[in-house]
């Protein structure tokens, strides 16, 4: 049962607590039989919130925007001053494709290149050691920098910031710099987000992206802030992501406090480099899932930011303001998103997406309708861009700074959130930090036993999904979206031409490139992701660096926790 009544009278403002003893009379008349209800963390959730729950008088420790512990947000102006940067997800086919795809994309709305690639690229592969017939159906083919190149035809590489979906050891964007060189572009120019940059994560609940084993996946993330410090100052070396424990079954307050435990770590690791955290802090992001569960995901956003600020400044030692500021790209759910009756993920969609803007991102990929279908047609992603622009510029949703600071339910959600969210973070630091915590399968562990627990609650009907365990109706499969693939002579042709660039290339350089990247994995002094970049630049495949990397440091393998 929920406990409607639990907080004393005495506690509220003197004139309200006749009305407050009516209304809790009244509601135990009508109500019933109350049942207990929660939300996705298992925050206890009650039928009212009054200042009893969280006092205006409170607000003095709730900061204001742009000042510490910045639970109402990270910059003065928020969304007021600078709207959140569309950065629509795009991958599929070559890199003519998908430059065709992100420069439409571009002139619809978005603002922010973001780069998907193949799942072949994904597993570290090049795309003549994958069947023909699976290349480019989940992303884009980039296996050198000649393919980057051409993806991103027509885009200043200076003026607009590209995230790259990449995981360690970064070759897009070693490909990206390259390129960059080619075009005469000065590195400290170039801006972005090397987006799957958390090697933790892909060993947890992505395992497609761990290509390297946990030691050596380690080290060059490492190796790749430092570079990137140095060398591209505008990069973001660092997304902590916490969408893939979320879709994997974590909680809302679980993956929270997973990602920061994770940040933790490289934090740590930095600084045990020799590396100043007001240096590398302020590179640092946060990648994360945002479910339909509308407060608890804002109250997450606004407890992750306090708690951030204050881990920084006293665990870590960060005296520099921004090292604070917890910057974060929110990514609509897709687990959310339902195959059946799927024009209802337009609604799921808008409600995800407010929830992010409300809890304070500063970028923001919509998902298309279809996404639980196929790869996004062109209707869905054009549908998933006007949603933002809808929100931003009709709905009036940046006209206040965080418009729901002061609610008693938000505020004490927020208390509540933080309090769950530093119990978990707890329990990794009593198993060694997120490193070991990881490594020994707790965190796994976790995730698994709270995925059971929400598909209990589908399969049983406590938790609704219209269209599949309620509201059910007949469909006529034939209008649902088909799911498109690239076409096989294009496909073919594509591989082709990386087949004679292959054949072309100066096989002196490429071994030599190959071989320095091969002794710089044995070499602590020596840096592997500018011997990446190297590489690159030298003519060698992805497939190439990756599988160097993997002989001299080990191939990614997930243990089965159970």
């Amino acid at each position: 049962m929920n406990k409607p009544f639990d907080a004393p009278l005495s506690d509220v403002e003197p004139g309200i607590g006749p009305a407050l003893a009516r209304w809790r009379r009244d509601y135990a008349e009508q109500i019933g039989t109350d049942p207990a209800l929660s939300n996705r963390s298992g925050v206890p959730i009650k039928p009212l919130y009054t200042a009893a729950d969280w006092h205006p008088e409170r607000e003095s420790a709730l900061g204001l925007p742009g000042q510490p512990p910045y639970t109402r947000g990270i910059y003065a102006t928020m969304h007021r001053g600078r709207t959140w940067t569309q950065r629509q997800l795009i991958g599929h086919g070559t890199p003519a494709e998908y430059n065709e795809r992100l420069l439409d994309v571009l002139g619809a709305g978005a603002t922010a290149v973001s780069l998907i690639p193949c799942n072949s690229v994904f597993r570290g592969f090049d795309m003549d050691e994958s069947h023909l017939e699976l290349l480019g159906t989940c992303g884009t083919v980039v296996n050198t920098a000649a393919h980057m190149d051409r993806a991103l035809q027509g885009v200043d590489l200076a003026a607009t910031s590209c995230a790259l979906n990449d995981p360690s050891p970064f070759t897009l964007l070693a490909f990206m710099l390259a390129t960059a060189k080619k075009r005469g572009t000065d590195w400290r120019q170039v801006s972005g987000t090397s987006n799957q940059s958390d090697y933790l994560s892909h060993y947890v609940a992505n395992h497609m992206f761990f290509r390297i084993a946990l030691p050596g996946a380690r080290r060059i993330l490492v190796d790749h802030i430092a570079f990137c410090n140095r060398f591209v100052p505008k990069w973001n070396p660092m997304s902590v992501v916490g969408q893939h424990m979320q879709q994997a079954g974590a909680t809302p307050a679980e993956a929270v406090a997973f990602t920061l435990s994770t940040a933790i770590q490289n934090a740590e690791d930095c600084i045990a480099r020799g590396m100043d955290p007001d240096a590398f802090l302020p590179r640092f992001t946060f990648f994360f899932d945002i479910s339909i569960s509308f407060f608890e995901e804002i109250a997450k956003f606004r407890a992750a930011r306090r708690i951030w600020a204050r881990v920084t400044k006293e665990r870590l030692g960060a005296k520099d303001p921004k090292s604070w500021r917890f910057k974060f790209h929110g990514q609509t759910s897709g687990v959310d998103l339902t195959r059946q009756q799927p024009l209802n993920n337009i609604a799921r969609v808008a409600v995800q997406a407010m929830a992010g803007i409300f809890g304070g991102l500063q970028s923001l990929h919509t998902d298309a309708y279809d996404e639980a279908l196929s790869v996004p047609g062109e209707a869905g992603a054009r549908i998933a861009v006007a949603t933002q622009n809808i929100l931003r510029e009709e709905a009036q949703l940046t006209d206040v700074i965080d418009p729901l600071g002061g609610s008693h339910y938000v505020e004490a959600l927020t208390d509540a959130m933080q309090a769950e969210i530093e119990r978990v973070m707890g329990l990794v630091d009593d198993a060694g930090g997120m490193y070991k915590a990881v490594e020994s399968g707790l965190v796994q562990r976790m995730v698994g036993e709270s995925a059971r627990r929400f598909q209990a609650r589908i399969d049983s009907g406590e938790q609704t999904l219209v269209g599949v365990n309620a509201y059910q109706v007949e469909e006529d499969r034939s209008a649902r979206p088909i799911n498109t693939r690239p076409d096989p002579a294009t496909m073919q042709a594509h591989l082709e031409d990386f087949r004679a660039f292959k054949a072309a290339r100066s096989q002196g350089d490429v071994q030599r490139a190959l071989g320095a990247l091969a002794r710089a994995a044995g070499d602590a002094q020596d840096n592997v992701f500018g011997r990446v970049v190297e590489a690159a630049e030298a003519g060698c495949t992805h497939g190439e660096i990756c599988a160097t990397l993997r002989r001299e440091l080990g191939f990614g393998h997930v243990q089965a926790f159970v």
